[in-house]
């Protein structure tokens, strides 16, 4: 993904400690442990060069056969914080994710319909299973200008991704977040930090991670499957369409051939045929769907580049804490 700003003035996002924490309490209480996608609206307002998230309200979870109006609960949820006086202007949106797992064609949907009315929509991606391992994953996204104007044409045809030079390294650019908290509550972290018992400091070092890059791995095998079969029926389209090419020349040999021979004898010759009428272009498969994937798989590899680069660091920590304890353990012995 682009990590580059472009046109937009917005340089970062700057999000309330309490949206925050809104957020996180959303996945728990309906996510069923982060494994279920929750969604919700973010509030707030552009300020020179950031995007500040002060406020957020979540989307109730409802099946396709409820007869649910989001855009009517979404204009009465506004109307109710504008009657309360709390920050009511709509600047995005967010979506859990499971392992990383979120660049499809329904999250592209909803960014460029939401970016489309408001240009500095972002949108927030919480990932609750790498946050329990004790890192808040919070990250925001937008569609990058080229993108929003691919989109909209609706033209996802090769000659229309060359020709917009879209890839999947510049589909989406990631925005960078930053947490802001009030004066008070600092001070409360402050104090919440010298009462925490020091036995619970080492969480962060837990070793046993290996089942999150297995399960990395295994997503990133699925999209390389994915990928696998969608070059086949993209070659399978180019052969058929390279037959279809040489029949076509051959049809018009032969027709120039038999013209040539009719002149010869003194007669007029062929009427003029529509040459598609008798061999019909073929349709290009889309390469949308393509696109997404290569830009999952960028996700995961680049995902897991983060997470292998913090377990080596925990284990030459662990290491490091084994070799001090060893020495002072025979310095004790020595002494006694």
């Amino acid at each position: 993904m682009a990590s580059r700003r472009h046109d937009s003035h917005v340089q970062f996002v700057q999000i309330d400690g309490l949206v925050a924490l809104k957020i996180i309490k959303h996945s728990q209480e309906e996510g069923a442990g982060g494994t279920d996608l929750v969604q919700g609206m973010l509030l707030g307002l552009v300020v020179d060069n950031r995007l500040e998230i002060t406020n957020c309200f979540p989307f109730p979870r409802h099946s396709e056969e409820d007869d649910f109006d989001e855009v009517h609960y979404q204009m009465e949820m506004m109307r109710n914080l504008r009657h309360v006086n709390i920050d009511h202007l709509h600047v995005g949106w967010y979506q859990s994710t499971y392992f990383g797992s979120f660049i499809n064609r329904p999250l592209l949907e909803s960014q460029f319909a939401y970016q489309h009315s408001i240009e500095e929509s972002v949108v927030l991606i919480y990932d609750p299973l790498k946050t329990t391992q004790g890192f808040l994953s919070l990250k925001a996204y937008r569609l990058t200008p080229a993108m929003m104007k691919f989109y909209k044409e609706g033209d996802f045809t090769p000659d229309a991704i060359g020709e917009h030079r879209i890839s999947f390294e510049n589909m989406f650019e990631e925005i960078p977040v930053v947490l802001k908290n009030s004066h008070l509550v600092n001070v409360l972290l402050c104090e919440l930090a010298e009462t925490t018992k020091r036995d619970h400091k080492f969480n962060f070092l837990d070793l046993g991670t290996s089942a999150v890059l297995e399960k990395n791995l295994r997503q990133l095998m699925e999209c390389v499957d994915d990928v696998a079969m969608d070059t086949n029926k993209y070659l399978n389209f180019q052969r058929q369409n390279f037959r279809q090419t040489q029949a076509k020349q051959q049809h018009l040999q032969k027709r120039q051939q038999e013209n040539q021979q009719r002149q010869a004898r003194g007669e007029p010759p062929l009427p003029e045929e529509d040459i598609n009428k008798l061999f019909k272009p073929l349709q290009p498969p889309p390469r949308l769907d393509c696109l997404l994937v290569a830009s999952q798989i960028d996700q995961y590899c680049t995902s897991m580049s983060e997470f292998c680069s913090q377990s080596i660091g925990k284990l030459l920590m662990a290491e490091s804490l084994q070799e001090n304890a060893g020495a002072t353990g025979g310095a004790s012995g020595s002494s006694s």
